[in-house]
């Protein structure tokens, strides 16, 4: 039953001087005015009487000291369970009547059936926001009980006097004086459960019994021995304990003596505090219209896969990262009611909908004063520990690494509908590639690190240093694939943009092959959206000029880019002491294709490229004197280069791709690249005409950039 007092009062003076009632006239006057309507329905109390099923709630309110509260006017809801409710709750207590109760219990009764403002029954699924009812949205009351100071210890076992946060802790406030942390009752109605897409089926999968006073979620897991360990987590890494001021000077104020209160803190990093009764506090009621929700699981279960996922890389569970407690405990916290029809549509703090079965996975639910609980025999599976990320997170070799991802790609990383590869490499290779993490740089931790050069050179501390580090540990991350085995040859582009190649267990960059030194791959793992590789050295990027790769290829009379490299090594757009190219800049991705010997003599005779002899028997003129000759080099060259476009054999992209080559008219031009079939990449030009990447010479790689050896020339016109 729902008694609502709902009493509006004309005047709020109490002051009354005698004058006013020396005239009787006056006096009725007054009374006619300021006198109780006689239309206006009797205070709770006396309702309560007259219905006369209300005996023992009755008894209980007298024993708690409300008689007068709910005798007098007042604008309350009330929740009143009637003598049949009470027989129940006899029962359940192993008691037979209220005279076995005390008074604080009564008091519990009462103030938890007691509800701020009076609310028609048409409005108990209304949210009473700052702006107004929003309708269909409410399904939980602030009530006047509150739990106030009580006994606890603190996480070394002291004995203390503790009140709890009344808020969420934002690492500033976490305690609002003059709020005292009211409970809550939920109070569930058609309205709202049909807005919310909900049944029966979801009210009666938590409640199955008689509300009385709802312990909050810090309670009932504190009184719960099943979620011990959970609880071990925040007592040990997530609780601290404060002193408060104004509690204390209240506190002793009314019950004399020196005791000092105080505030049992949650940690800032957590989704929300589980003492705190007043949600999110966004707006004055938001607790009208949501609450929290906390899955747990099992001691047995929680610590099985502490041991076997968590710690399988570090000792104990004292000397895992502090992020790693954050990022498991938040991903069984929800910041809303998760309903049991709706775990696969509600994200809890890490954005992760709840993955627990409600028919075989939930061992214990409740609602609670200040949110939902579940207790469950599985663990909330996180991305974090789940994904190729975890291989880094979870393991104390490779901190440099995760603190690096961190930067940039975590998210991505730990995203499960993505597929990646990702090559590991630990603080050791780090360290002997010249990276070291140094805190005497810089008080911001993404720039404390240092590089110096193995070989000797210029040592870089700070931004400068993480850059090189982060074009570094980007190389390792291939994002959208999943490359199952590396035994094989093949290659597949970076995050860092930049291609990396893989054989017989070995993979290596543009910076290896310089150095001629690939790193092998130790071991290898699987994660539920990819594979990750152990790399026994890093993946390091080229500084060389891309023409000195071209050199190196082009130099020996034998090699089949020979006939090429004449032609770019006498043109005008290359200077041959460094392997600059007019045209490409350092810093932007390119792809050169390289026409074979065979390919070169045919645009000599075809007129494409300058020559010497009849037309039948043209041969190459590599150093032709004429402006036009140096031209149409100059051109032939550029339009076999792609223009901030990296592409291989890999089968991902295909397109019609920019060169650097220029129309007379100042238009770009292009070249279609068919990249469709892994390994067989082939290429269309202005006139239609093929050309297929040569595999065997192909996919060398240098800075920022592929060169391909391809079996025709690209022809093009002006």
């Amino acid at each position: 039953m729902r008694i609502v007092k709902n009493v509006f009062l004309k005047s709020i003076w109490v002051l009354v001087l005698p004058v006013l009632f020396a005239v009787s006239c006056k006096k009725k006057a007054y009374d006619d005015f300021y006198g109780r309507p006689a239309t206006l329905e009797q205070p709770i109390y006396q309702q309560l009487q007259e219905k006369g099923n209300f005996k023992n709630l009755l008894a209980v309110v007298d024993k708690a000291g409300y008689k007068d509260i709910l005798s007098a006017a007042g604008y309350w809801t009330f929740f009143a369970p009637h003598d049949s409710a009470f027989q129940v709750y006899f029962k359940e207590k192993n008691i037979t009547s209220v005279d076995q109760l005390d008074s604080a219990a009564c008091r519990k009764l009462v103030t938890y059936c007691l509800v701020y403002n009076a609310f028609k029954k048409e409005r108990m699924g209304d949210y009473q926001s700052n702006i107004g009812w929003v309708p269909n949205q409410s399904f939980r009351r602030r009530t006047a009980n509150y739990t106030g100071v009580y006994d606890g210890k603190d996480t070394t076992g002291k004995a203390l006097k503790i009140i709890s946060s009344n808020r969420n802790n934002n690492g500033v406030t976490f305690y609002v004086d003059a709020d005292n942390n009211n409970k809550y009752i939920p109070c569930f109605v058609d309205n709202f459960l049909q807005a919310k897409g909900l049944t029966a089926a979801d009210y009666n999968y938590i409640i199955n019994r008689v509300i009385t006073v709802l312990p909050g979620i810090d309670e009932y897991i504190s009184g719960n021995p099943n979620y011990s360990e959970f609880k071990k987590l925040f007592d040990k890494f997530l609780i601290n304990y404060a002193l408060n001021p104004t509690a204390t000077q209240k506190y002793q104020s009314i019950n004399g003596g020196s005791a000092q209160i105080y505030t049992k803190i949650y940690n800032a990093a957590l989704a929300f505090s589980p003492n705190n009764e007043n949600f999110l506090k966004q707006q004055d009621n938001d607790g009208q219209s949501n609450s929290y929700t906390l899955f747990v699981p099992t001691n047995d279960v929680l610590l099985n896969y502490i041991n076997t996922v968590l710690l399988e890389k570090y000792p104990n569970i004292n000397s895992l990262p502090i992020n790693v407690i954050y990022d498991f405990v938040n991903a069984h916290m929800w910041q809303s009611a998760v309903w049991p029809s709706k775990f696969k549509s509600t994200y809890n703090f890490l954005g992760e909908e709840a993955r627990f079965d409600p028919s075989t996975n939930v061992v214990d639910k409740k609602i609670l004063s200040n949110g939902i609980f579940y207790g469950t025999n599985k663990v909330q599976e996180a991305n974090v520990f789940s994904s190729v990320y975890a291989k880094a997170y979870l393991d104390p070799s490779y901190t440099m690494m995760t603190s690096l991802l961190n930067q940039e790609l975590k998210y991505q990383l730990i995203n499960l509908n993505q597929k990646y590869t990702l090559f590991l490499v630990s603080n050791t290779a780090l360290n002997a590639a010249g990276y070291f993490i140094d805190v005497t740089v810089s008080n911001d931790p993404n720039y404390q690190w240092r590089y110096t050069p193995p070989l000797g050179g210029t040592t870089l501390t700070g931004s400068s240093a993480m850059v090189r580090l982060l074009r570094v540990i980007n190389t390792h991350v291939i994002p959208g694939v999943d490359i199952k085995s590396i035994t094989g040859d093949g290659v597949a582009m970076s995050y860092a943009g930049e291609f990396v190649r893989y054989k017989a267990n070995q993979v290596f960059a543009a910076g290896n092959v310089v150095a001629g030194v690939n790193a092998k791959s130790t071991s290898s793992k699987v994660a539920k959206n990819g594979t990750v590789y152990y790399l026994d050295a890093i993946l390091n990027f080229s500084e060389k000029i891309v023409g000195a790769d071209l050199i190196l290829l082009g130099t020996p009379t034998t090699s089949p880019f020979y006939n090429f490299f004449q032609y770019l090594n006498n043109s005008s757009i290359f200077t041959k002491t460094t392997g600059d190219i007019v045209g490409v800049a350092g810093g932007t991705n390119y792809t050169i294709f390289v026409p074979d010997n065979a390919s070169i003599l045919q645009a000599v005779k075809d007129g494409m490229l300058p020559g010497t002899g009849p037309s039948t028997n043209r041969v190459p003129n590599f150093n032709p004197t004429t402006a036009a000759g140096k031209d149409s080099v100059n051109n032939f060259i550029y339009y076999h280069i792609l223009n901030k476009k990296t592409v291989a054999t890999d089968g991902v992209e295909s397109g019609a791709f920019e060169t650097l080559f220029k129309k007379t008219n100042g238009d770009a031009t292009t070249v279609f690249v068919n990249n469709n079939i892994v390994n067989a990449m082939t290429l269309t030009d202005m006139f239609s005409r093929p050309a297929a990447a040569v595999y065997v010479n192909s996919n060398y790689l240098s800075n920022r950039c592929t060169i391909h050896l391809i079996n025709n020339y690209l022809k093009f016109s002006n």
